[in-house]
């Protein structure tokens, strides 16, 4: 069946990288979700009415608010697919977070509503009605339910579409109060057992949690979460192709909703390669794997020395240096600048996002420092350049980590002193 409408309301089903498509999958996903529950609503209400049976009606007013969702998705999707204006220049694509946070809240409002049912049943317990009609509505409303978690699951893996796969989360919570309700009716009917407040109390909490997933999933987006790693995997494999590309660093992508992402990327290249050349390279990857990956991509050119053995001797002996301090250490854009009495090594090193030690980075790499700079055991000759000047970067070293890395730890009488020390 979904396959079905699929084929038949989606035009090129699967492009799914195509805007179009994506908004198309959205709209078929919301405009069933409005359909079926409002069907479900109108059967469990007549029913509810001609059976006197107070749940199926309480019932039918949730699948009213499911209903409201889809409403909430399918404006949301329309919405997305509004291009760019003046006041929003990369889109509107986020609307579809703002969808998926619409529908969390939804189902987080369920939760509570089933928690405090589950209390009042615990401490005044009343007797199930057990009727035909009754059991036949649950049945059907289970089976309608489980299917409707499968079409939204599909089609919402299909396009990464964040506000159908949270539709999915709430029929699939739907199934779990339904079929709550239908086990407790059943286990009251055969061996008269009133535990529907505490299976009530135990599909609350999973509801709560498939509530606050939605909502933490969402808001993670929102705010600019961990980038795809398979995508920043295969942006990173795809540069590393191109010749002259000799590594990269400083990768970021920009997630301005589902298929509205844009990259930044610094590219290590050879200081000694042409620039027009190598600049024509850049523009074929910027084009090439925009294209691929549906992304555009910003690519900025960083030279390195790649044919003076020393700058690459005293590269190779700092990248040991940092791997035996900690492997997740890495470092880029290293340079050795020629100064009046000595030459400064000027680097920049990653540090993970929840390194704690970086204070002890900086003393440990400006007592490295000093000490190969007295000694010269580690760099052996290449500390001692053939115009007598030594290799240091004691000072520079420590300016360019504080400045760039620590700023908010530091006050402006200690950036004071460090400039200082520098022009010294």
């Amino acid at each position: 069946m979904t396959a079905w409408l699929i084929r038949r309301f989606v035009k090129d089903y699967e492009n799914t990288e195509n805007g179009e498509v994506r908004a198309a999958y959205g709209t078929l996903g919301s405009c069933v979700g409005i359909l079926v529950n409002l069907l479900l609503s109108a059967g469990k209400f007549l029913i509810g009415l001609l059976s006197g049976s107070v749940a199926i009606l309480a019932d039918a007013a949730n699948n009213l608010s499911d209903a409201a969702g889809s409403i909430v998705a399918l404006v949301s999707t329309r919405v997305a697919r509004k291009p760019v204006d003046a006041e929003h220049p990369f889109g509107h694509g986020r609307m579809e977070y703002l969808g998926s946070l619409g529908v969390g809240l939804l189902i987080l409002v369920m939760a509570f509503t089933l928690l405090k049912e589950g209390m009042e049943a615990i401490l005044t317990p009343a007797a199930l009605s057990v009727s035909w009609p009754v059991l036949t509505v649950l049945v059907v409303s289970i089976a309608v339910k489980a299917w409707l978690y499968f079409f939204y699951r599909r089609l919402g893996r299909a396009t990464d579409n964040g506000t159908l796969l949270a539709a999915s989360k709430d029929s699939l919570s739907d199934v779990l109060a339904t079929g709550a309700v239908l086990i407790s009716t059943g286990l009251c009917a055969l061996f008269g057992w009133r535990i529907d407040g505490y299976i009530g109390l135990v599909v609350a909490l999973i509801v709560l949690k498939a509530g606050y997933e939605v909502c933490r999933d969402t808001v993670d987006r929102l705010l600019g979460g961990k980038p795809d790693p398979e995508k920043s995997r295969r942006l990173r494999e795809l540069l590393l192709n191109y010749e002259g590309i000799l590594g990269i660093h400083d990768l970021v992508i920009h997630d301005y909703g589902p298929g509205r992402c844009f990259a930044s990327v610094h590219a290590e290249v050879s200081d000694q390669c042409n620039i027009v050349a190598i600049h024509e390279i850049i523009d074929n990857a910027e084009r090439e794997i925009g294209r691929e990956l549906h992304m555009p991509i910003c690519i900025h050119m960083d030279p390195i020395a790649t044919e003076d053995e020393t700058t690459n001797r005293v590269r190779q002996q700092m990248n040991d240096f940092l791997r035996e301090i900690d492997p997740a250490l890495s470092m880029h854009d290293f340079r050795m600048v020629m100064g009046q009495d000595r030459i400064n090594l000027i680097f920049d090193v990653v540090v993970p996002a929840d390194y704690t030690a970086r204070q002890e980075l900086i003393r440990s790499l400006n007592a490295y420092a000093r000490w190969t700079a007295a000694t010269g055991s580690s760099f052996s000759s290449t500390w001692i350049t053939p115009e007598g000047r030594p290799l240091a970067f004691l000072k520079r070293l420590r300016y360019h980590f504080q400045e760039r890395f620590f700023k908010e730890e530091l006050s402006d009488e200690q950036r004071t002193q460090i400039h200082r020390r520098n022009d010294r």
